[in-house]
């Protein structure tokens, strides 16, 4: 070994034989100032555990276990030199050493939701929907040659998307850019003119299924001869219930009425002149409650009413159209006989008999019926679907 190596084996031992003697007086010293404050009897506890267990035992309630008592560890009248805070453990190190088990994430999933009243109605009962599904999201013009022949069926064509970003239902249209994973074409199968004719399905189906090809787009397209005999049956029922009530208000004798006070007291009750050249109740999302017309049916006008003339008055409730039917019956005829005080009428029916209560038992029997059989069939009378189907 040489002389180098022996050298530096004594520095390392002389080394360690300091810092063990060092240790060592540091023990005396502290045991010598601190001795006389613990007692001989005071039990030998950790400190820590100790009130970790009185802490568990708190918190599980169990109210016949009492803490153990700790005596204080320093006594008030002992004085010592200030010494440095012991540093504090976060909770965790306290514990024992049982490790929590990882839980993996919660994949989310985001589901569909519908923005647009139109697009939560094309459930295939009153519509041929056939469904697309894009090979690469893309904005509603991949429908260029459904855009250009919108008009061509005879009944209203829906379109519907599901947007890339938000996964959405919307109504789309031909100008947006916003590009849908999905997309769903509706043409409406009834409204007032019938039923849609199975030509007209077979040319719809046809055309989508070009388009669907052109695009490479999956297709979803259902049997136009069973979409054709679904169309029939809902046109037949919606003619059954396609009930409309009328309160006529006609002058006695051969006196008319004038255009402006007609207008004048139509105001007075919040009704509306619209393009229709009726009178209309509005409700709060301004559709329509009842109308007030003509008898004869001539359209009222903004520049002729002062020089229009009157025979008679008819309020109108479309029964299908609105909600709660009998109820808008009822204020219907509230309305009647406060224009009839007002310009002083006759209220009477379609055979100019003046109504009595025991006539309008049976026509609130009627109405009652109708809103029956449609919330039974899945038409709620004022919804949106019965406004389109009865338009």
């Amino acid at each position: 070994m040489s002389e180098l190596q022996l050298a530096l084996l004594a520095i390392g031992i002389g080394a360690i034989v300091v810092v063990y003697v060092f240790g060592w007086w540091q023990q005396r010293r502290y045991q010598s100032r601190f001795g006389k404050t613990f007692s001989a009897s005071m039990p030998r506890e950790d400190a820590l555990y100790r009130e970790r267990v009185a802490h568990v035992v708190t918190e599980l309630d169990i109210a016949e276990t009492t803490a153990p008592q700790v005596a204080p560890l320093i006594p008030e009248e002992t004085e010592i030199e200030a010494a440095e805070p012991l540093p504090e453990f976060p909770p965790e190190t306290l514990e024992a050493d049982t490790v929590a088990p990882e839980i993996p994430p919660v994949e989310t999933v985001v589901l569909p939701t519908v923005k647009d009243e139109t697009c939560a109605l094309l459930d295939g009962t009153s519509d041929f929907v056939i469904e697309l599904r894009l090979a690469e999201p893309s904005p509603a013009g991949v429908l260029d040659g459904l855009w250009q022949r919108k008009f061509d069926f005879g009944k209203p064509v829906q379109v519907c998307g599901l947007t890339l970003a938000v996964k959405q239902w919307e109504r789309a249209i031909a100008e947006s850019q916003t590009l849908y994973e999905q997309l769903r074409i509706a043409l409406q199968l009834v409204d007032r003119g019938g039923a849609i004719s199975q030509a007209r399905l077979g040319g719809f189906r046809d055309l989508l299924a070009g388009i669907a090809r052109q695009i490479k787009a999956d297709a979803t397209i259902p049997d136009v001869a069973e979409i054709h005999r679904r169309a029939v049956e809902l046109d037949s029922f919606c003619a059954e219930v396609d009930q409309m009530v009328g309160v006529n208000l006609v002058p006695p004798g051969d006196r008319q009425l004038t255009g402006n006070a007609i207008a004048q007291t139509a105001s007075a009750f919040g009704m509306t002149l619209e393009a229709d050249g009726a009178f209309h109740a509005l409700d709060a999302q301004r559709h329509t409650l009842f109308t007030l017309i003509n008898k004869d049916s001539r359209p009222f006008q903004y520049h002729t009413l002062e020089a229009a003339r009157s025979k008679g008055l008819t309020l109108l409730l479309d029964v299908p159209r609105v909600s709660q039917p009998l109820a808008q019956f009822e204020h219907m005829l509230e309305t009647a006989r406060a224009f009839a005080r007002e310009l002083q009428l006759n209220v009477v029916d379609d055979r100019g008999v003046a109504f009595e209560d025991s006539s309008l038992a049976p026509i609130r029997t009627q109405i009652s019926e109708v809103e029956s059989r449609m919330v039974a069939k899945g038409i709620v009378p004022g919804s949106a679907n019965a406004r389109r189907l009865f338009s």
